[in-house]
């Protein structure tokens, strides 16, 4: 782990995340165990008076001391070392470097299998006993050098968006050797190519263009670990042997010596870090994103990732053609006035009438929205277009109405006297999602949900569950079976404060679920429609009276008719304008 010093600045060390450099993993350590003090040429360390075991430098137990360029100190079982901002470890150009695929890493036989899987063994508890990412980098430290003997030294190394590369954590086999600096230019090659790289040097060669502390390794290579994350991290081992390069290009040593089952092994071990990464993220995305969209919609995610960790982009908020469900629950506001005395009573009936609505969103594969108060939103098409999408909103919008008729029906049931209204509209919208980091969630905007919002407001006027616009309507009539579901016009309307007229529709049940209006019944009906709008009306008033009176949505036109003598005005457009939303 490396944490970077400025000159004039105090910082704390401890156990805790409260410190400025904590280390948990080591328990020797206070909660605060000292205060350090940077200089331009050294490190003064203070231990504070609550903190019972001392430091430890050049072998004696002290409560302050100075650290120049190249010490150290220890507490527990802990190095903490102080290098200066230069200090480098490697010949810029390697001798060899030889490059990895996948191929030929699953010919090389292990000489010490047995020994290898002991250690692979332990790396699901490694990783799963990790309480932070500095801890889980000194783990899987430890893991390499576990299975690899005589590998000198490894690190965690990250590539960050400026390119820059950096080394969280390092650990060596034998700490009194001090910090060594891995080979920018290796990992750079590594973390780009996405394969494992191996250099080696001379260990005699003259330092020019030093890259690493001392040119004391003459082999290292990097694994990288893919976790489809940002930038990229991987594992650097390196180590000292005479004649390395001549061991690394020997196709099958018998005995002795040979790196490339190293690079298997640090494969393996990158290879299962990089699927737990990817299932965690994967995993955390999913528990959110639950909430919001259905099953099929998240198996269809988790496929399209191939193993990559969910793809953002999918759900990054994009114009696209949605279908927007809007349901209201009807007189809530009466409600909430009867239950004054009652509101957690109430709040749980309305939780109840919520997640009928999101359960049928949900179950024929649409998007849930935010709650607004005591409606739900609802919409399809995002994050994957769908020609079914306006039936399936059709169709949830049914299954809303027939739950809340079944509830209806029951005496005493908490559900018994609430109605719904539901708007339906397709169109171009904004849609994904959208949040900070502490809170996530979906949405969509756009006018379709605004004209969605007012369909469901227009119900109260024109006295019917669900309506739909135009374009929908229209794809009902093609693409719906009657088996599912039914379609009428209602009337041309003006809604309020817009200016554009709308032909609004109403979206019914099947006959066999909804016998008092029969195809026939839905004939007449439209056929007094067009009278109506034609300025027929006394056709009209007698096409519509032909409906059940049980129907209130007559009502909306004849009312009218009747209120005009049957005779439409002089300046008849066929548009009712509404008083209000």
């Amino acid at each position: 782990m490396r944490h970077a010093l400025t000159a004039g600045k105090s910082l704390t060390l401890g156990r805790t995340d409260g410190c400025d450099i904590p280390v948990p993993w080591e328990h020797a350590l206070s909660r605060t165990h000292a205060r350090l003090e940077c200089t331009d040429s050294r490190l003064e360390v203070n231990v504070v008076e609550t903190a019972p075991n001392p430091v430890f430098h050049q072998g004696r137990g002290v409560e302050r001391c100075s650290i120049l360029p190249g010490d150290y100190f220890v507490i527990g079982q802990t190095s903490f070392w102080l290098v200066a901002p230069d200090s480098s470890s490697g010949p810029e150009d390697p001798v060899e470097e030889v490059v990895f695929t996948r191929q030929q890493l699953q010919q090389v036989r292990f000489q010490d299998a047995d020994r290898r899987i002991e250690v692979l063994s332990r790396l699901p508890d490694v990783i799963s006993g990790a309480g932070s990412r500095t801890e889980l980098h000194a783990n899987l430290s430890g893991v390499l050098l576990a299975g690899i003997p005589h590998a000198d030294a490894v690190a965690v190394v990250a590539l960050g968006e400026d390119h820059q590369v950096t080394s969280p954590y390092w650990e060596r086999r034998r700490e009194a050797e001090g910090e060594f600096r891995p080979s920018s230019r290796l990992v750079r090659d590594s973390l780009a190519r996405r394969q494992s790289v191996l250099h080696t040097w001379e260990a005699e060669q003259p330092q020019e263009g030093e890259y690493t502390v001392s040119a004391e390794f003459d082999w290292a290579f990097c694994t990288p670990v893919v976790s489809g994350g940002p930038g990229g991290w991987g594992l650097y081992v390196t180590g000292r042997l005479p004649g390395a390069a001549a061991q690394v290009r020997r196709p099958d040593p018998p005995t002795g010596f040979y790196l490339h089952a190293d690079v298997k092994f640090t494969e393996l071990v990158a290879e299962v870090v990089a699927s737990t990464e990817k299932l965690r993220n994967l995993e955390g995305n999913l528990s959110v994103l639950r909430q919001f969209l259905s099953p099929p919609i998240l198996r269809a995610l988790e496929e399209s990732s191939e193993g990559r960790g969910l793809d953002e982009d999918l759900l990054s908020p994009r114009e696209c053609d949605v279908t927007v469900l809007f349901c209201d629950l009807r007189g809530f506001s009466q409600k909430a006035e009867e239950a004054a005395g009652d509101l957690s009573g109430l709040l749980e009936r309305v939780s109840s009438a919520l997640e009928i609505m999101t359960q049928e969103i949900l179950h024929y594969g649409g998007v849930t929205g935010d709650f607004l108060g005591d409606a739900s939103l609802g919409f399809w098409g995002w994050p994957f277009p769908s020609e079914e999408a306006p039936l399936n909103a059709c169709r949830a919008a049914l299954a809303i109405r027939r739950r809340f008729q079944e509830v209806g029906g029951q005496p005493g049931h908490p559900l018994s006297h609430f109605e719904v209204g539901i708007g339906v509209a397709r169109g171009r919208a904004m849609a994904g999602k959208i949040g900070t980091s502490d809170r996530m969630t979906v949405t969509v905007f756009g006018p379709v949900v605004n004209l969605a919002s007012r369909l469901q407001g227009m119900t109260r006027h024109l006295h019917v569950p669900i309506l739909i616009d135009e374009e929908t309507a229209g794809t009902v009539r093609k693409r719906l079976s009657q088996a599912e579901g039914r379609v009428r016009r209602l009337a041309k309307v003006l809604p309020y404060g817009l200016e554009t007229p709308l032909i609004v529709s109403e979206l019914l049940p099947p006959v066999a679920q909804y016998p008092d209006l029969t195809d026939e019944h839905l004939s007449s009906y439209e056929e007094g429609v067009e009278h109506f709008l034609a300025g027929r009306w006394e056709e009209a008033y007698r096409c519509l009276h032909a409906v059940p009176p049980s129907d209130r949505a007559q009502d909306f036109l004849t009312m009218r008719i009747a209120q005009n003598d049957r005779t439409a005005p002089r300046d008849w457009n066929g548009v009712i304008a509404l008083p209000s939303k």
